[in-house]
């Protein structure tokens, strides 16, 4: 038998112990000590029942192993334990000299052989043992999660699925009295190596995410060579959310769509089918890219081209769209994404209306019903954080309609097209009661409801696209929470050691939605440290802290112009050194 296969064989019998105990109304854990290939003592948690607050499995398993071997010199001997040994199990193997220890599930809260503490491995100690992580760790932690869930209940209650009860450890215990002469060089040591979870956001204008975190890998194997790290592309629903998703899985198709200002380009979309899912970027039909920016063109631009993604998407199967809003050239509400999907936007002469804002002056009546039939049951996510209205100050033409070439200067201006943006609105609302009277449109399960689609927060997003997809019942969710569960962040930090996000600049607005805090957020719900490699910071991030991040570390190596650090090559050269140095950080840390 290979070594994996004898780990795997003694780690099941130490599962059989794990479930012994749950039986008994025990934290499932269970340990097994072995010598020469031979069983030697076996074990479960017995906290509860003997009121011994040292009755964890691996620590009775160790005191019985003394006494069958008849000594307390354990070198020769190797404990399996479903769980991570906390402190004082660990610095019980230290004082038994044990030669080996393997664990299936990691402890983010008491863990000390990787996740909180490397006992096994401080030079400091008279002893160090050689430490295997991770051996059917899925079918250890699903004997705890099962234990917790029973525990739980149908009423959520009771203590969870996080270790709570593990996590009440003693401190370790090391009695100097018992450390006699010179410690004790047993030779190399094998560290578990680093687990690493990369979320970093896109360097704008600079470096994509992939890139980013494939610089952040080459720089932390400088100091941990054999450190194990996972990379998520990440993105908040705008640019890159496509790349993110698609990194696991599903298929990046292209299609033929009209541009904002009429000509056609080639789109892109994710289809996954597992999911029945699609992922649409509104900026791969309707982005600012495509756009000079001019009055005109701001008063021209339609989402024409999003509406014939989200109808090609439907045909292939897709019972799920999320859209992403970010990086639009238009203001005309969605108006024309409604249009591609057979919505009827008509003049007082019952003719369709012009594409753009433009067109939203001389609509007179809007008819969701065919639009609504087109998607037929179609569950719609708006991935946006942003939090504007579709009109007033802090609309969609007040706040973003400058930066598209709407006359930020004119207030006569910017008052007009904001009431056409008013009287669209209106009748969206109207077109919605029609709809809903008719059962062709739902209020999605815990969706917000609302009165006007005028005032509802994100509504204004892209434009006013957000408040044409609400007429059309999306769920407005954030960009980057929904994009974190699309690729799986909560499976893949669970072993994790540390997470490293980060982005092109890093201010007290970060804390208000952003990509990183998103995932510090999430890492803390895990017990994760969180490091942030920035292109610039702020000089107050007293927000950012509060929301999980640990350490935010500025990438420039040295002094440089900002147009050096935007250059590719030069900021990959910088990411590489932040990577070393969020790793010397992470070992100085735990000195």
């Amino acid at each position: 038998m290979t070594i994996t296969e004898i780990d795997e064989k003694f780690m099941r019998e130490a599962l059989a112990e794990a479930r012994a105990a749950a039986a008994v109304g025990e934290v499932p854990i269970g340990a097994v000590v072995v010598c020469a290939g031979e069983i030697v003592a076996r074990a479960h948690n017995r906290r509860e029942l003997d009121q011994d607050p040292s009755a964890h499995a691996e620590f009775a398993a160790l005191c019985a192993a003394a006494r069958t071997l008849g000594r307390w010199r354990l070198s020769d001997c190797t404990v399996y334990v479903t769980l991570e040994p906390c402190c004082m199990c660990a610095g019980l193997m230290v004082n038994a000299r044990v030669g080996r220890c393997v664990y299936g599930a990691a402890d983010a809260k008491a863990g000390a052989l990787g996740s909180l503490y490397d006992l096994n491995a401080d030079s400091r100690l008279n002893h160090r043992f050689n430490v295997t992580a991770g051996v059917l760790a899925d079918e250890c932690r699903e004997v705890l999660s099962s234990y917790f869930a029973g525990l739980r209940g149908a009423d959520g209650g009771g203590c969870g699925s996080d270790l709570e009860a593990h996590a009440a450890h003693a401190a370790a215990l090391v009695d100097a009295d018992e450390v006699a002469g010179a410690a004790v060089d047993l030779g190399p040591v094998q560290r578990r190596p680093r687990r690493v979870l990369l979320a970093i956001d896109s360097f704008k204008g600079s470096v994509s995410s992939a890139q980013a975190e494939s610089a952040v890998a080459e720089g932390m194997r400088r100091v941990w060579p054999d450190a194990e790290v996972r990379a998520l592309p990440l993105a908040d629903g705008g640019e890159g959310t496509l790349d993110a998703v698609a990194a696991c899985g599903g298929e990046i198709v292209t299609c033929e769509v009209a541009a904002p200002l009429g000509d056609r380009v080639s789109a892109r979309m994710l289809l996954d089918g597992a999911r029945a899912s699609a992922v649409i970027e509104m900026a791969e039909a309707a982005g600012i890219g495509y756009s000079p920016c001019t009055e005109s063109a701001a008063l021209a631009a339609s989402t024409y081209g999003v509406g014939e993604l989200m109808l090609r998407a439907v045909r292939t199967g897709a019972k799920n769209l999320y859209i992403g809003l970010g990086g639009s050239a238009t203001n005309d509400g969605g108006a024309g994404m409604l249009q591609a999907l057979g919505a009827r936007l008509v003049d007082d002469r019952g003719c369709d209306i012009a594409p753009g804002l433009a067109g939203l002056e001389q609509v007179a009546s809007v008819d969701l019903v065919p639009a609504a039939r087109a998607l037929d049951g179609v569950r719609i996510v708006v991935l946006s954080d942003v939090e504007n209205p579709l009109v007033g100050r802090r609309g969609a033409l007040a706040v973003f309609g400058g930066q598209k070439g709407l006359p930020t200067g004119d207030a006569e201006a910017v008052h007009e097209y904001d009431s056409w943006m008013v009287g669209y609105g209106r009748l969206l609302d109207t077109a919605i009661a029609e709809a809903r009277a008719r059962e062709l449109l739902r209020v999605p399960e815990g969706a917000r409801t609302f009165g006007s689609v005028l005032g509802v927060p994100g509504a204004g997003a892209a434009g006013g696209l957000g408040a044409a997809l609400l007429a059309l019942g999306a769920e407005l969710r954030s960009g980057v929470e929904t994009v974190l569960d699309l690729v799986g962040f909560d499976e893949r930090v669970h072993d994790a050691d540390l997470v490293i996000t980060g982005e092109g600049n890093m201010d007290e607005q970060s804390a208000a939605g952003k990509a990183p805090v998103g995932v510090a957020r999430r890492a803390k719900r895990h017990g994760k440290p969180v490091v942030a490699v920035v292109g610039g910071r702020a000089g107050n991030l007293d927000a950012v802290y509060e929301q999980g991040v640990d350490l935010v570390l500025p990438i420039c190596r040295k002094p440089m112009p900002l147009d050096q650090a935007l250059d590719p090559q030069e900021a990959t050269t910088n990411l590489i050194c932040a990577g070393e140095s969020a790793a010397q950080a992470y070992d100085l840390a735990r000195i």
